[in-house]
């Protein structure tokens, strides 16, 4: 009896080290599907531009001259535009529209249209290639955006990221700062900005003979991030998605605080937007500062030029106000990498130019060169840029210093991705700033008749006028399938 016990227990030991082998040659071996001498080929979509594209394409010929050249990978990088044409031509490949390209194996995408895609069939699951150690080196937040059924999958591989700061033209704030006193600190809080842009408005007002022509202080893009990320502040998550549905949490109050703190302010002058981006604003005078991308940051403009006169700024860089007593968010935004279902070669072979290109070193050259932060836990601090930066241009230092600053700091927030997720955000993104700026011209209007900003504004900011607004917002995300 002994000894059939002995046999059994042999025998069940020899099949778990059987086991234990087996799995782990899955993870030691499966770049044997790689030949040096048959190189695979690999094709990457993104939609960067300038600064950011070189940076990014300097990184894949080096990547093709040593480790893809050792393991047999030759990648080729496509920009395919702006973020918007990326997702057009990403959609009519996966659905063969007539006239598209062939699905690449690597596209850059945001959770939107990775989840639309996973939907499809087209993505694979990174988990499967990735060890727990591998894994565990990425920023929690970042590598956990593309688990979109609480698996522990891994549908989106984080790259680069990037967050929100607030971006100011030092050069004209100093008049102001020095005839009223005002400081930094004045505009850390949505509260004080919206103080210290009436002040400005009020003494760029006093400059001149002419009433009610004050210059207004702060423009801001991505308003749905405003809308968002404020509602977490607030305590509100707008869009709260469990397994992929949503629920809309559109809460009155909280609603109403973000248009007090938005729309109110720029019907009365002390907001704007007119361009693109308010770095275009930045740059014609429209505006003094904005709360924009740390990414976006690098297009922060060196001169303003107006219809009079043109005149060299510099910029400073802060963390994005927030909400004063809020709870601690700010955004974590920029598109991950996902990889398509090609041939197993080819799957591997982008996720060894994924964890070769995401290495610290590496990593932090191409922030430093394109304006984003790194995405592993050990890259993301003063001292490993200082490190392995080198000499850094001042302005980059500035945006990564207060982009850091804002991840260590801060809960980093995403919306997750759900059906419709884009149309959604849509909604956000337009209902508040168009309303703005449409009510802005009638003020204008007002204005001119002769009439005080007081009276002026007076149709726009009633309770009323308000809940006209809110439940016309509310009745279009409702009519969403989500």
């Amino acid at each position: 009896m002994k000894s059939r016990f002995r046999i059994i227990t042999a025998l069940c030991a020899a099949a778990l080290t059987v086991s234990c082998l087996a799995g782990c040659q899955k993870k030691e071996t499966s770049k044997s599907v790689l030949d040096p001498k048959n190189p695979t080929a690999i094709s990457v979509w993104n939609y960067y531009n300038g600064a950011q594209l070189t940076a990014f394409n300097e990184m894949v010929d080096s990547f093709n001259e040593t480790r893809g050249k050792e393991l047999g990978i030759v990648v080729s990088s496509f920009s395919q535009g702006s973020v918007s044409d990326l997702q057009t031509n990403v959609m009519n490949a996966v659905t063969g529209k007539v006239g598209a390209e062939e699905v690449p194996n690597i596209f850059a995408a945001y959770a939107d249209t990775a989840y639309e895609t996973d939907r499809m069939g087209v993505l694979v699951n990174l988990a499967d290639y990735l060890t727990e150690e591998q894994r565990a080196l990425y920023i929690d937040g970042y590598i956990n955006e593309g688990d979109f059924d609480g698996s522990g999958s891994v549908k989106i591989f984080p790259i680069a990221k990037s967050t929100e700061l607030f971006l100011l033209n030092e050069t004209d704030w100093l008049p102001f700062a020095q005839a009223t006193g005002a400081t930094a600190q004045d505009f850390a809080t949505m509260e004080g900005l919206v103080e210290t842009a009436q002040r400005y408005y009020e003494w760029t007002d006093s400059l001149t003979p002419e009433p009610n022509d004050g210059k207004a202080f702060y423009g801001r893009d991505a308003m749905a991030n405003y809308i968002l990320i404020g509602g977490m502040q607030l305590g509100c998550e707008i869009f709260s998605v469990q397994d992929g549905k949503a629920v809309i949490n559109f809460d009155h109050d909280v609603v109403r605080t973000l248009w007090d703190y938005y729309y109110v302010p720029f019907i009365k002058g002390y907001f704007a937007s007119s361009g693109r981006f308010r770095s275009d604003d930045i740059k014609t005078g429209n505006i003094l500062s904005f709360t924009g991308s740390s990414s976006g940051a690098t297009f922060f403009p060196k001169k303003v030029t107006t219809e009079e006169e043109e005149h060299e700024i510099t910029m400073q860089v802060f963390p994005a106000p927030q909400f004063a007593g809020g709870k601690p968010y700010a955004v974590q935004q920029g598109a991950g990498m996902v990889v398509t279902k090609k041939s197993e070669a080819e799957i591997v072979a982008s996720v060894e130019f994924l964890l070769w290109f995401t290495q610290d070193e590496r990593n932090i050259s191409f922030s430093i060169d394109s304006g984003y932060m790194p995405v592993t836990k050990t890259a993301n601090t003063k001292e490993a840029i200082a490190q392995h930066a080198g000499e850094v241009d001042p302005a980059i230092s500035l945006i990564l210093d207060a982009a850091i600053e804002t991840v260590q700091n801060n809960t980093l927030y995403t919306t997750k991705a759900f059906q419709n997720g884009v149309a959604a955000r849509n909604i956000l993104e337009y209902c508040l700033s168009d309303q703005a700026v449409a009510d802005r011209a009638l003020v204008e209007q007002a204005l001119e008749a002769g009439q005080s900003l007081e009276d002026a504004v007076a149709p726009y900011v009633s309770d009323d006028y308000f809940e006209q607004w809110y439940q016309g917002v509310l009745a279009k995300l409702n009519q969403l399938e989500i």
